[in-house]
């Protein structure tokens, strides 16, 4: 077993890969369910456990850290990443804090402190009733949205365009309310926030912070549906040097507001004729296999930086890392219905420049409405000379493929 050790809290088993691969023992912490043989062969102890219930949870990892002296936490996915703070808190291991994580997971928290501490930010307010949804329109104009505070995937996100839409956003805020989803256990849908709406062009930025030193590795482009459901990104995002300068410091700005100290960061904003707004930002890796992404367009692994940094064999950069190649993603839909053929996947995978090809359905399965991130089909990831070719790639790659559906 190796001398020093990471705790890591859930995510893929490539997680535990790049901690093994850069020299460091894995005491890992997971749901039940989640363990496999691969995992059982990598990792010095396993906990399986309900890693969202801190009573189970905090006996647990000081046990752990008596036997096996871990000195350091880490997790890649939203649903680790307060638990992570609790960890860090209660071992004294340094790291990005429970206040600040969950300062991040709570958008209404987030809006209110950047307020209190004069950094920029939007309106922002607690919808608890219908005349709650009023009165904001009223101080603040229309069109503004609705979300979820701890919401995630795009779930649940309404633009209320004018006072006619405000009954239908609150019908939608109850029935929301009384829904359940597959990860209601760790991202419940009970409190809403509204916020001013920012128009212009959506990024994110992905960044890690090395002892308090922000690096900006990526701007990554969004491309959305009309539902603000993501239905692609791209790297390097295609805007020209004078905003990207401006969205570069609007998220050291926040980054430094909210006190992230150590560790990735996924910060999403938009670009309005105001300037860059930041509209959320998470303490871990971007989702969508954007940390892919980043890792085919600058050779730089945010998941193996996430888990074993600082060692030795993860130098930490001055600069952002030179651009290798440009790296783009399509996410695949489907009308709604049961799945009654797929062709096409193994030609799209054949394609110069097509990275990877997940279609994550089959026959007979059911295809929902797209009400999230969660109900899209699969993606395709791809490079090339430029931003432009990569998505032409992924274009071609999404054309070449056939997903029907019935009733």
């Amino acid at each position: 077993m190796s001398a020093e050790r990471v705790l890591i809290i859930g995510g893929r088993i490539d997680n535990v890969r790049k901690a093994v691969e850069q020299g460091l023992g894995v005491v890992y912490l997971q749901q039940p369910g989640q363990f496999t043989p691969e995992h059982a062969s990598l990792v010095d102890a396993a906990f399986l456990v309900d890693f969202a219930d801190w009573s189970v949870v905090e006996p647990v990892v000081t046990a752990a850290h008596k036997a096996y002296g871990f000195s350091r936490v880490a997790t890649t996915g939203e649903a680790g990443v307060e638990v992570a703070g609790r960890i860090n808190d209660l071992l004294g291991l340094g790291g990005v804090s429970y206040d600040v994580a969950k300062l991040l997971r709570d958008k209404l928290s987030m809006r209110e402190h950047l307020a209190r501490v004069g950094a920029t930010t939007v309106s922002a307010a607690e919808v608890t009733d219908r005349a709650a949804l009023e009165a904001f329109g009223a101080a603040h104009g229309y069109p503004f949205i609705v979300k979820p505070v701890d919401g995630i995937a795009s779930l649940g996100i309404q633009l209320v365009r004018g006072p006619e839409e405000v009954a239908a956003a609150w019908e939608r805020i109850v029935e929301l309310r009384g829904s359940d989803h597959q990860f209601v256990r760790f991202f419940p849908m009970d409190r809403f926030v509204a916020e001013s709406y920012v128009q212009g062009p959506e990024f994110s930025v992905e960044a890690f912070t090395f002892e308090g030193r922000h690096v900006i590795v990526a701007l990554t482009e969004k491309l959305t549906h009309g539902n603000f459901v993501e239905a692609g990104h791209v790297i390097p995002a295609r805007i020209d040097a004078a905003d990207e300068r401006a969205i570069e410091a609007a998220v050291v700005e926040f980054l430094d507001a909210v006190g992230v100290v150590h560790g990735p960061t996924h910060t999403e904003l938009r670009l309005s004729p105001d300037g860059p707004r930041v509209i959320e930002s998470h303490n871990r890796p971007g989702g969508d296999r954007i940390r892919d992404l980043v890792e085919a367009a600058y050779g730089f692994d945010m998941e193996a930086y996430t888990v074993a940094w600082p060692c030795d064999g993860l130098p930490a950069p001055t600069e952002r890392p030179a651009l290798l190649r440009a790296a783009a993603t399509r996410f695949l839909t489907a009308e709604p219905g049961v799945v009654s053929r797929t062709e096409g996947a193994e030609e799209a995978r054949a394609l110069e420049g097509v990275l990877d090809v997940d279609l994550s359905v089959s026959v007979g399965d059911e295809v929902g409405a797209l009400r999230s991130s969660w109900d899209r089909i699969g993606q395709v990831i791809a490079v090339g000379g430029d931003a432009d070719a990569a998505l032409a790639v992924c274009e071609e790659a999404c054309a070449r493929m056939v997903v029907l559906t019935e009733g």
